[in-house]
């Protein structure tokens, strides 16, 4: 793993902006997208570079079940917001939150995987140490799958909402086995409430029990970090 530590997020999203850009010139044409406020230095960078995306296929970590795209607090919404609108790509996948069959919905997204392989994915954690909305105790084997919320997740984005009772419990989500598949891996994280997580990423056992932890067996991970996330490593 390649740690590299930053003064805020902003730093952060200029140097993973960076390492994004590097595999674009070196001919990367399917990127995996992240969602919630980690990532949004990072967009914001993109947005605000010439960089060329007419050629590039995106596909998304995970959807809320229950949202339509039109809803203001879904992830097909807020990549509108944060980057589609603004750069033009080739195509962009998403989970669909409203699929009337969910497993077929599970089959069609992991179709979409094979026929996109990634090769570049942006990622972030949560501080139960989770990748995508794969909480632990997920199988490191898992695909494209419906998980439940843990509590803790539910509560983290329970500010992007009027109510806690307003979040969904459940998601459509990229497996562990999908996001390890990217041929290179940018994780982010920022805050202190993210410092344990990223420490048992980096040094604690490989362990289901910690989703993030199987990045250690990736042959090219980057760690991005501020100085609060990257204070135990």
């Amino acid at each position: 793993m390649e740690i590299i530590k930053v003064v805020n997020p902003q730093m952060g999203g200029k140097k993973a902006f960076e390492l994004f850009k590097a595999s674009i010139e070196s001919g990367a044409k399917t990127i995996g997208l992240a969602t919630g406020s980690t990532p949004i230095s990072f967009y914001e960078e993109v947005i605000h570079s010439d960089i060329d995306l007419t050629d590039v296929t995106s596909v998304n970590l995970d959807e809320y079940v229950g949202l339509s795209r039109e809803n203001k607090q879904s992830y097909a919404y807020f990549m509108n917001e944060q980057l589609f609108k603004y750069k033009k790509l080739k195509a962009s996948f998403l989970p669909n939150g409203l699929a009337s069959n969910i497993d077929e919905e599970i089959s069609r997204y992991d179709d979409i995987l094979t026929c996109h392989p990634i090769d570049f994915q942006i990622l972030g954690i949560g501080s139960n140490g989770h990748i995508g909305f794969n909480e632990p105790g997920t199988s490191f084997e898992s695909t494209t799958q419906l998980v439940k919320l843990a509590p803790s997740t539910i509560e983290a984005n329970a500010r992007f909402f009027d109510t806690i009772d307003e979040v969904p419990t459940e998601a459509i989500s990229m497996g562990i086995a999908n996001i390890m598949a990217a041929k290179r891996i940018v994780l982010l994280a920022y805050g202190e409430s993210k410092a344990e997580a990223i420490y048992n990423t980096v040094h604690g056992s490989v362990t289901e029990q910690v989703p993030a932890s199987i990045l250690q067996r990736h042959p090219n991970v980057t760690i991005i970090v501020d100085e609060s996330a990257g204070k135990l490593i």
